[in-house]
């Protein structure tokens, strides 16, 4: 048996760290084994996924030093590798789990499905719907096939008992079927669900062992069912333990930085970042800190897995990347500075926002330092304006914040379209709504654009600033978070109004 693995990322937004995670701990196995690295695209959300995230990811993954056997970009045998083009193939196995009975057809409205989980809580029983919940009176089943109403195809699972999946690091795992939904498969667009896509893509995909995040083992249950039902032997199973915030969180952008974009323009080096990353929940035979991927894989053996949260600590980050530093020599720093510093595209997007500027060249350094620098050195009194006291200060950050996170498609005039609405709702003039944002961002006003800077620096780094500038001014707590969400959610309201007006 020649061992088969994969990642799956889905290219809805920045390139993760637990996608990396997850990938490294992957192509290590299948060298280990003298196996095939595969990487697949589950796009089936359409509304969210771009061909722009996409492509980032892939960039993203290569930096780092991973590489694939087979994927879109490479091609193979299993293609295609991108979920959105495999949708006949999705509508066929569905059919045959329709034609067996192990799925149907649900008809059930949005409103329903809420009265019936809104009764299930009333009554202190399980939220999980089972199809004895779900399926109509079959009379009215055939009207509302007859009308053509939406539906979806939901797969049948057991209302009781106890599923047992085996699982590398943890051995048999007892999940409660009770707990487990009807799980929809296809959804009334037509396009699959991850639930089927990625059982049906692993078996046609010959994936032999199934190395992911301990987020899935609830789904397990599923996926072993439409294994069952298919007639399928099931992939090993493997579920790494989740990367973790310092104080023990998993791992989330509100308290640490996920996006590998946010590391490489921060400059740390990709050797550092993947040696960082297989230390997360690893250990090499002779327990040391610093190795290269070679050596990783020369000594991989995933039994060395500790199923304790890994902390991903951006600190020990920057210790280990220090030990990566100091072993260039002045010839081999200069290359590697200058190739993260200076790289042409990036220089060359940066100097026509200069030029108007400056007068001699000793002017760019002041007025572009912070394109080659980390976090801003600020203090509160930097961000004193006679527009803002302390709370709206904050507000006016945190909301502009989530008008960002919200950005699929990065560019200045979107950017732009998003704060100088949310500035107008605020009745702040751009000038002074701006403010505050040029020092997040720059750590000075007397600099070229904020929306030219931040479009130029890309949505992870200047999102992490912002944040990085709540923290400095007090951050936001709990209880003050759902006091500006309830607000938010007005202001957001109107501005998605608007811009679908235009």
């Amino acid at each position: 048996m020649t061992v088969r693995t994969r990642v799956a990322p889905s290219p809805t937004g920045d390139p993760h760290v637990g996608t990396a995670y997850i990938a490294l701990f992957n192509l290590a196995f299948a060298r280990q084994h003298g196996g095939q690295f595969i990487l697949r695209i589950e796009d089936t959300d359409q509304a969210r996924s771009t061909e722009d995230s996409e492509k980032t990811i892939l960039d993203s993954l290569r930096w780092l030093g991973l590489e694939w056997d087979e994927g879109p970009d490479v091609g193979g045998q299993h293609g295609p590798y991108r979920q959105s083009e495999r949708k006949d193939v999705y509508i066929e196995h569905v059919e045959k789990l329709l034609a067996s009975g192990h799925a149907f057809k649900c008809y059930r409205t949005p409103e329903e499905l809420d009265t019936l989980r809104n009764q299930r809580q009333e009554q202190g029983q399980h939220t999980a719907l089972k199809p004895s919940d779900l399926e109509l009176a079959a009379d009215e089943q055939a009207r509302r096939e007859a009308e053509g109403a939406p539906f979806v195809v939901r797969m049948r699972v057991p209302e009781e008992g106890v599923c047992v999946v085996n699982d590398m690091l943890r051995g048999p795992i007892e999940l409660d079927w009770a707990q487990v939904d009807a799980q929809i498969l296809l959804k009334s667009d037509g396009m699959p669900t991850y639930h089927l896509a990625n059982v049906v893509d692993d078996h046609l995909m010959q994936i032999t062992h199934v190395i992911r995040g301990e987020e899935w083992i609830s789904s397990a249950p599923k996926h072993a069912l439409l294994y069952q039902y298919f007639g399928w032997d099931m992939p090993v199973l493997c579920h790494m333990p989740l990367l973790r915030n310092p104080d023990k969180s998993k791992l989330s952008k509100r308290k640490n930085p996920t996006s590998i974009l946010f590391y490489e323009r921060m400059g740390f080096m990709p050797e550092a970042l993947l040696n960082y990353l297989a230390r997360m929940g690893w250990s090499m035979p002779d327990e040391s800190e610093k190795f290269s991927r070679e050596q990783m894989f020369e000594h991989f053996d995933i039994s060395r897995v500790s199923l304790g949260g890994p902390v991903f600590d951006v600190e020990k980050l920057r210790w280990l990347n220090s030990l990566w530093l100091r072993e260039l020599d002045v010839t081999q720093f200069v290359q590697r500075f200058a190739q993260w510093g200076f790289d042409q595209q990036r220089v060359e997007a940066l100097i026509p926002h200069l030029l108007p500027r400056v007068e001699v060249f000793s002017d760019v350094a002041p007025l572009a330092g912070h394109f080659l620098s980390g976090m801003p050195v600020l203090s509160a009194a930097d961000f004193e304006h006679k527009a803002f006291d302390e709370e709206s200060l904050l507000e006016t950050l945190q909301f502009g914040l989530w008008q960002l996170e919200a950005i699929r498609h990065w560019d200045k005039s979107e950017i732009e379209t998003r704060l100088f609405a949310l500035a107008k709702l605020q009745e702040l003039k751009v000038r002074d709504f701006l403010f505050p944002f040029f020092m997040a961002i720059a750590g000075t006003s007397q600099t070229i654009s904020v929306l030219d800077t931040m479009a130029l620096l890309g949505p992870d780094i200047s999102r992490a600033r912002i944040r990085h500038a709540i923290d400095l001014l007090g951050g936001v707590g709990k209880k003050r978070l759902k006091k500006m969400e309830r607000s938010y959610r007005d202001l957001d309201a109107k501005i998605s109004q608007e811009l679908a007006s235009e």
